[in-house]
């Protein structure tokens, strides 16, 4: 079994009417409905934490284009070539 962390939380009435028959009904503890809840919604709402090397990255792509040390290749469509699908 994999090592756990014990935790008190206060729930509403509601809730917990709501936790017991979802056990029930799915034949899982409580306890492990409430973590299954937990992974599934908090990465929802966790704040992505951004990548320094990729905005590094776009930052040399960024200088590159400003002072014209990246050459721009040329176009290999045309605007109409787009509408004839």
């Amino acid at each position: 079994m994999r090592e756990m962390i014990r935790k008190q939380v206060y729930i509403e009435p509601r809730q917990e009417r709501l936790l017991k028959e979802r056990a029930q009904k799915y034949r899982v503890t409580e306890a492990d409905l409430i973590r299954q809840a937990i992974d599934r919604g908090l990465p929802r709402t966790a704040p992505q934490v951004p990548d320094p090397e990729a905005w590094k990255r776009v930052e040399r792509f960024i200088e590159r284009r400003r002072t014209g040390r990246l050459r721009q290749r040329k176009r290999t469509w045309t605007r109409a070539a787009l509408y004839d699908r």
